[in-house]
Order: structure tokens, then C-alpha cells, then sequence
């Protein structure tokens, strides 16, 4: 199963939930706001007096001079003249922004080593993460399962309710704990995969701010939850998410976190354009793009800038909930194809023969009781899906209608039948087969293949920790440069918009600075 990051979000139920001021009517009546006071108490004493005035109601205590008030879009004006009040400003919305091989030295014996272990060089330290318990990572996703058995337990924090997102061991979205695998899953004998620091020694504090339901977080509860990351003590704050407005709010807090020598790192973004997103766009924090397995830049990974370092980004396989992940396999006559997954479909088997369907965008009895070969293109998935469904049939093939293969999603939406992807290749083969039984099978599984920036991210984290674990003495910022330095270049000669400064090289960071000191 793959998904890509940032994941669509359901907006009206995260509209609901915005909507904290009592008697609005209307979504456009309100608006949701950041506002800082002015130095002092009575400062705040007043600038609180002149919220409630206004009809706002605090939905959170950023620090003791910043808080996130909702209230009548009417009142803005008059609460920036306010005496008491240095600063009204959006509460922007923040979105949570593989190939393998078998197992093999320094790796225990049966397990998968997703493409990007190696690819940044984190088999290659000596000891491995023997030094990672005088790091800590915090990570602010969407939670982490900590009943996963490929997950560490020990030396593993949280915090609940951020933003009124919930439990943080808990993850609805699998988003978080996809995050999480790729920095620590464990190098375990027979089990899984394994991580960037895969000996349970990094210290881990997970901040939830995306709610089981999918939706968005704030930029004042992404603010907050760095704010707790400092106070856990974390040395890199990792950040698989991000929105297209700048904070100042947001932006400040990262500088004071780059001053108080913590290394923050976010994802570019998945637009496929030139947009910049945030918080990867501040200066004290990290842009991460994405790459393939061929070290080719993702096509989805925004080019900017701002970008800083490149990381593993396309079909990265990592830990989701247990039992949250799918595992698919297509069987048509006598021929095994090699599906991809689509995200959101029952985990349940079908067999039948294999009925042509067009693009699925209208209902056709001819197909019940058939399995749906289904050419990509027009409609959503969800929709091709449903029509064949609703059509009788019983499991969908949805074939690419351009070179390659794909992997999808239903976007939430519920269906009963299982349904498959396959390449442009197969589904021309799969056309000549109409009419021989077609078998789809969708089993749970523990792990998954996700695509994204979101996935380049916990990869520079990790490197990041694993690197700084053997000279605690650098600083986060010296740290920092020395990635950049040490980084593989790739494309336009030095820094360029789509890799920034290069693949990020564990080894290469670890000889540089053991050679030439930090910061050098």
C-alpha cells in the first residue's frame, strides 16, 4: 500500500471542529487567529479582557504571550489597535506532509532493508547507533503505535491532546508511526524491517497533532508542540508535514529553537510546483525533497529554494499500525501479476471472471458477478470503484493509463469489494484474459510503502541524530552544516532547487566531522 503525504484530509468534519465560537452560524462569520501580547502582565490581563469582548474563545495556550483565539472575522481590526495586543495574525493550517532487499550483516538474518537504509549510509558507522541514547528525536505526526513489534518501547515519551488531537499512542492515519519506523525499527531477528537507528537505543518523544480522523492541525498547535519538544529535551524536532502560509508565531518559535540548539527538520512538500510550504520555508529549519531508489528526484517533491537536502522518498516501506497495512496479489488464468496496492480497500479476496469495464465511470450490469478490469483516467478511483460495485461486481483491477505502474487511494471512501492497481503493461495483458478467473486477495499486514516528502524527512532526522549521537559536543546547527557539506551531490552542480544540497551521507558526515571538527 502506498500512500503519499501530505494525505487528503476530511474537511468537513475539521471544519466542525473549528468552529469554536458558540452561536456561529456560519463558517465564514469566524475565523481561527493567532494573538501575541504585548510585554508584561497587565498586558495580558487586558489583551485577554479585549479577546472576550470580542466574542473569541481560546482554543489554546501557545505560551504565556501567544495564544490561538477563534472569533467574529468583524473583530479583527479593532483587536490589532488594541494597546495591549502586539500581533493578530492567521492561525494557518498545517496538513501531515520502498524497495528492499534481505536482511544481511549488520542487519539480523529475515528481515526487509527498505532501499534507504543503505542509500543515506546508515549501515555504515561503526556500532551502528551504538552512542544514539545521548540523542532524542521528537517527532510531530499524527502518533505511534507503541504495541507495533517492530517498534521500540523503552526511551519512547509522548504527550496527549495537543490541539485536542488525542492520545499519542495512538495513530489513526498511520501517518506517525510510518515516520517513526523509518528512524527506529528495530533490528529484530525474523521481524520486519529496519530503521536508520535500529538498536532501541534513540530516545523518541512523539507530539500528536493530527487526529485520528485525518484532518489538519494548526500552525499555533505545531508552535506548541515544538515548544513541548524542547521542554522534553529533544535534540532534532522532525516535522513530516506542512501548509502553504507563512507564522509569524511559528517562524519565531523555530528561530528561538535554533538558538537554544535544536535542529529542526520538515518535508518540501508533494505539490509537484514551486511553492514553497511551511514550516520547511523558515531558515532555521531543514527542506527535505525527495528521491527515488535511483536517486532520481521525485516528481511530486516541490522545488524551491528553500530546499536543503534530499532523502528517500518513493515507495519507502515502514512500519504502519498493526494490522493497518495491506498486502495484495493478483492472480488472472495461470498468469501472477504484481499489483499495487489501493489505500482504503477491504481486506477480503474475490474471485471471478474478468469483464472489461471501461473507464468505470457509469454503472453496467454486464459485470456482476466479475471481477472489473478498469482503465485509470477521468473519475477518482473511489468513483471507478464503486460503479463496479454497484454494478455487482466483485473486485476491481484498475489499470495506468501512462507508462509504469502506480499505487492509489480511495480518499476515505468506504467500499466492499477488494480492488488492485497494475501497470499500463499489465493491463493490456490482462485485456487479451478477459473472460479467464481473475483473483484479487488483500491480507492485513504490519508494514506498508508510502510515497511523500513525509518520508524523506524521518530519514535526514534520523541521519541527523545518528551522526550528532557520536559528537554531542557539536551543536545543532554545526550538525546541520556538516550534512549539507558531506552531501552527495546530485543534479545541477552545488545547490539546486530540487535536491538542495545533495543526498544526505551518514559516513560522509561522520568523516568529515571526525576529520575536520564540527562545523567545518
Amino acid at each position: 500500500m502506498t500512500k503519499t503525504s501530505f494525505p487528503v484530509s476530511r474537511l468537513a468534519a475539521a471544519l466542525a471542529l473549528a468552529m469554536g465560537v458558540a452561536g456561529a452560524a456560519h463558517a465564514a462569520e469566524t475565523t481561527r487567529v493567532i494573538v501575541s501580547f504585548k510585554a508584561g502582565g497587565e498586558a495580558a490581563r487586558l489583551a485577554r479582557a479585549a479577546i472576550a469582548q470580542a466574542g473569541g474563545q481560546i482554543k489554546l495556550e501557545i505560551d504565556g504571550e501567544n495564544v490561538a483565539v477563534v472569533l467574529p472575522r468583524a473583530a479583527i481590526a479593532a483587536l490589532e489597535k488594541h494597546s495591549a495586543i502586539a500581533l493578530v495574525e492567521e492561525d494557518a493550517k498545517r496538513y501531515p506532509m520502498s524497495l528492499t532487499e534481505p536482511s544481511g550483516p549488520p542487519y539480523r538474518k529475515g528481515q526487509l532493508v527498505p532501499y534507504g537504509i543503505k542509500m543515506v549510509q546508515a549501515d555504515q558507522l561503526p556500532d551502528l547507533d551504538a552512542n544514539a541514547g545521548n540523542r532524542k528525536i521528537c517527532i510531530i505526526d499524527s502518533g505511534y503505535d507503541n504495541t507495533h513489534e517492530d517498534l521500540p518501547h523503552v526511551h519512547v515519551t509522548g504527550e496527549d491532546d495537543i490541539g485536542g488531537a488525542g492520545k499519542w499512542d495512538v495513530d489513526g492515519t498511520h501517518h506517525g508511526t510510518h515516520v517513526a519506523g523509518t528512524i527506529a525499527a528495530v533490528n529484530k531477528r525474523g521481524v520486519g524491517v529496519v530503521g536508520v537507528m535500529p538498536n532501541k537505543l534513540i530516545n523518541l518523544h512523539i507530539i500528536k497533532v493530527f487526529g485520528d480522523d485525518g484532518a489538519w492541525a494548526y500552525s499555533s498547535t505545531l508552535a506548541a508542540a515544538a515548544k513541548k519538544c524542547q521542554a522534553a529535551g529533544a535534540n532534532v524536532i522532525s516535522m513530516s508535514l506542512g501548509g502553504p502560509l507563512p507564522n509569524a508565531t511559528e517562524k519565531n518559535t523555530f528561530t528561538q529553537l535554533q538558538t537554544a540548539g535544536i535542529l529542526s527538520i520538515a518535508a518540501a512538500g508533494n505539490g509537484a510546483n514551486t511553492q514553497t510550504s511551511y514550516p520547511a520555508g523558515y531558515v532555521p529549519v531543514m527542506s527535505v525533497a525527495a528521491l527515488d531508489e535511483n536517486m532520481a528526484w521525485a516528481a511530486f517533491s516541490q522545488r524551491n529554494a528553500d530546499v536543503e537536502i534530499a532523502a528517500p522518498g518513493v515507495a519507502v516501506l515502514s512500519t504502519v499500525p498493526m494490522g493497518a497495512g495491506s498486502d495484495s496479489s493478483l492472480t488472472v488464468g495461470s498468469t501472477e501479476y504484481a499489483p499495487g496496492g489501493m489505500d482504503g480497500s477491504p481486506k477480503t479476496n474475490a474471485s471471478a471472471p474478468l469483464a472489461d469495464f471501461g473507464l468505470g465511470d457509469k454503472v453496467d450490469t454486464s459485470v456482476s458477478g466479475k471481477v472489473c478490469l478498469i482503465q485509470r483516467g477521468d473519475i477518482a478511483f473511489s468513483d471507478k470503484v464503486l460503479n463496479c460495485q454497484n454494478s455487482g461486481g466483485v473486485g476491481a483491477v484498475i489499470y495506468n493509463n501512462v507508462a509504469g505502474g502506480f499505487a492509489g487511494t480511495l480518499g476515505g471512501v468506504a467500499t466492499t469489494i477488494p480492488s488492485v492497481t497494475a501497470s499500463d503493461t499489465e493491463g493490456a495483458a490482462m485485456k487479451g484474459q478477459l473472460g479467464q478467473t481473475a483473483s484479487i486477495s488483500i491480507t492485513p499486514t504490519n508494514y506498508a510503502y508510502y510515497d511523500g516528502t513525509s518520508m524523506a524527512t524521518p530519514h535526514v532526522s534520523a541521519v541527523a541524530a545518528l551522526v550528532w549521537s557520536y559528537f554531542p559536543s557539536c551543536t545543532g546547527e554545526q550538525i546541520r552544516q556538516s550534512l549539507n557539506k558531506s552531501a552527495k551531490d546530485l543534479g545541477t552542480a552545488g545547490r539546486d532547487v530540487r535536491f538542495g544540497f545533495g543526498l544526505v551521507q551518514a559516513k560522509a558526515a561522520y568523516d568529515r566531522i571526525g576529520a575536520l571538527g564540527c562545523g567545518n
